[in-house]
């Protein structure tokens, strides 16, 4: 369950706030299924009280807000996943950069040790 994004909040998020900046428009809907990084996770008293700067227009989500429903499929995907991820016998794809050697963000990328040349 995610929180409100507002500061000293602690109510659970209903709604999700995304700006757009191109028309001047806060968009106030239902929540996400996932957390977006330039979007806010707002709680019902946030999300029905919001205000945009002078000149931007507020499109809010006609209805009521409420939290998301978690149901038994949802848990059982999720540990399916989880139980696929751990298993031992998984295939894993090694992808060989050019060079030996890849770095992506702090993680590095190496190349399989040659049996050949294994002592």
């Amino acid at each position: 369950m995610r929180r409100c994004s507002r500061t000293g909040c602690t109510e659970l998020a209903v709604a999700t706030l995304t700006y757009v900046y191109a028309d001047s428009t806060a968009v106030v809907g239902p929540l996400a299924t996932q957390a977006e990084p330039h979007s806010y996770d707002l709680c019902t008293g946030h999300a029905h009280n919001l205000t945009a700067p002078r000149g931007w227009e507020v499109v809010r989500f006609e209805g009521e807000f409420a939290p998301p429903q978690h149901t038994g499929e949802d848990l059982t995907a999720l540990a399916d996943a989880v139980r696929e991820a751990g298993r031992l016998d998984r295939p894993v794809e090694v992808v060989a950069r050019p060079g030996g050697t890849g770095r992506r963000g702090h993680l590095r990328v190496l190349p399989t040790p040659d049996e050949d040349t294994a002592d």
